[in-house]
C-alpha cells in the first residue's frame, strides 16, 4: 500500500471522488436555486398586474426578485425601430421573436416581446404581423436582459439573436427602460396574434437526480479502491495457490 503505485492510485482515487462529490453538491445547489426561483415565479403570477413605472421604480433594473412580475404599459408601438430575434425554435419548429418598442407617455420605451411565429430559418429578416396602431395597453412578464453581449443583442440589418434593453439602447431615439416584456395580452387586439411566450417551466428539473449520480460515482471510486487493494492482498497471500493452479492447466494441455 506504500508503493509509489498504489499512493499514485490513492491520489487520483481521493482527487476523482472529491471532484465528483463537488459536482454533486454544485447540481444540489442549483436544484436549490431553482426551487427559490420557482417561488418567486409562482408569487409573481399570483398577484395583480401592476403598472410598468410602479414595478421599475427611478429606472431600476430588472432582477432576479422582480423579473416574471406581470405589468401593465400604455403607449405606441414603434414600428421602424422593430426587430426579430433569429433561430429560435418552438416544438422543433423554425421561427423568429418579434420585439418592438412601445413609446410611453413620458417619452421612454419599453421593450415588447410580442410573440413568436414559424418563418424559414435564413438569415433574411422576414415579413412579420403588423401590431395595433395608436395608443395600445399591453400586458406581461418582466425579463431581464439577455446575458449575451456584443453582436448577439446589437441590430443588424432588422434582427438580433437575444433580447436585451442595453443593447439596443444605441439603435433607437429615446430612452430604454432596463429589461423587455414578454407580452400576453393587448388592447386592442392586432389583426393577425403571433403566438405568446408560455409560462416558464416550474418543475424540479433532473438537478437531484444528476447529485445523486455525482455523489454514487464518488462512492464508486472509493470502494473500488479498497476493493483492488483487498483483492491484491489475498493473491499475494497465496501465490502458490495460483501456481498450483497454472501448472495444474499447463499440464493438462500437454500431450500424455
Amino acid at each position: 500500500m506504500l508503493s509509489a503505485r498504489w499512493l499514485g492510485f490513492l491520489l487520483f482515487v481521493v482527487v476523482l471522488a472529491g471532484v465528483c462529490t463537488r459536482l454533486g453538491f454544485w447540481q444540489y445547489h442549483r436544484l436549490e436555486h431553482r426551487l427559490d426561483r420557482n417561488e418567486i415565479i409562482e408569487a409573481h403570477f399570483s398577484a395583480d398586474p401592476v403598472e410598468l413605472t410602479r414595478a421599475l421604480p427611478d429606472g431600476d433594473e430588472v432582477d432576479g426578485t422582480s423579473e416574471w412580475t406581470r405589468v401593465t404599459a400604455t403607449g405606441s408601438y414603434d414600428v421602424e425601430h422593430q426587430v426579430t430575434v433569429k433561430f429560435t425554435t418552438r416544438d422543433g419548429a423554425p421561427g423568429v421573436d418579434v420585439v418592438t418598442p412601445l413609446v410611453l407617455a413620458s417619452g421612454e420605451a419599453v421593450l415588447v416581446d410580442r410573440g413568436w411565429i414559424e418563418t424559414q430559418n435564413t438569415v433574411q429578416r422576414p415579413e412579420v404581423p403588423a401590431p395595433p396602431t395608436g395608443k395600445v395597453t399591453i400586458e406581461g412578464w418582466l425579463r431581464q436582459n439577455n446575458g449575451a453581449g456584443g453582436d448577439a443583442v446589437r441590430p443588424r440589418d432588422g434582427q438580433i439573436r437575444a433580447v436585451s434593453s442595453d443593447g439596443m439602447a444605441d439603435s433607437v431615439p429615446y430612452d430604454l427602460t432596463n429589461g423587455y416584456v414578454n407580452l400576453q395580452q393587448e388592447t386592442p387586439a392586432p389583426a393577425t396574434a403571433l403566438a405568446a411566450e408560455p409560462q416558464p417551466e416550474l418543475g424540479q428539473g433532473p438537478h437531484f437526480f444528476y447529485a445523486l449520480q455525482w455523489w454514487f460515482f464518488a462512492l464508486l471510486a472509493v470502494v473500488g479502491y479498497f476493493w483492488f487493494a483487498r483483492a491484491e492482498a489475498k493473491e499475494r497471500r497465496s501465490p502458490s495457490r495460483i501456481d498450483g493452479f497454472a501448472e495444474e492447466k499447463k499440464a493438462a494441455k500437454e500431450p500424455v
